[in-house]
């Protein structure tokens, strides 16, 4: 009797510990807010200063709308950004309509078509 006592105490302590994990989960999911870069004009030059007033979060996700014959977005490190180059070890998009979720600390975004980013289609944002 002293077995199946034991037996279905853990069992019910480790169904506690699945629904709280869960529930974790699902908080973080909740929480999470997604932004629309450039909002109604898109991945483009006109972003100018798009993330003032902006508090992003780890989780959150950034959606890059745009023409994807005219522009695409690369994620580099702090010096690619400021050099508006990528490597190899960037990872590039190029559908148009891409979504990047956010960790915490700075990310960066560039434009990798010629011009683009030294004119300015380039992103830094902090998460926290």
């Amino acid at each position: 009797m002293a077995l199946k006592s034991y037996h279905q105490g853990r069992c019910g302590a480790l169904a506690l510990a699945d629904a709280i994990l869960v529930s974790l989960i699902l908080v973080e999911t909740v929480h999470a807010a997604t932004y629309t870069v450039g909002d109604s004009s898109g991945w483009d030059f006109s972003m100018g200063n798009w993330v003032k007033g902006k508090k992003f979060k780890a989780g959150d996700v950034l959606v890059f709308n745009y023409d994807p014959s005219v522009h695409n977005v690369a994620v580099v490190d702090a010096k690619g950004y400021k050099n508006c180059t990528a490597t190899s070890t960037s990872t590039a998009y190029n559908s148009g309509k891409d979504k990047v979720k956010l960790s915490k600390g700075r990310q960066f975004f560039i434009c990798t078509i010629p011009g683009h980013c030294d004119g300015g289609l380039k992103l830094a944002v902090k998460a926290s």
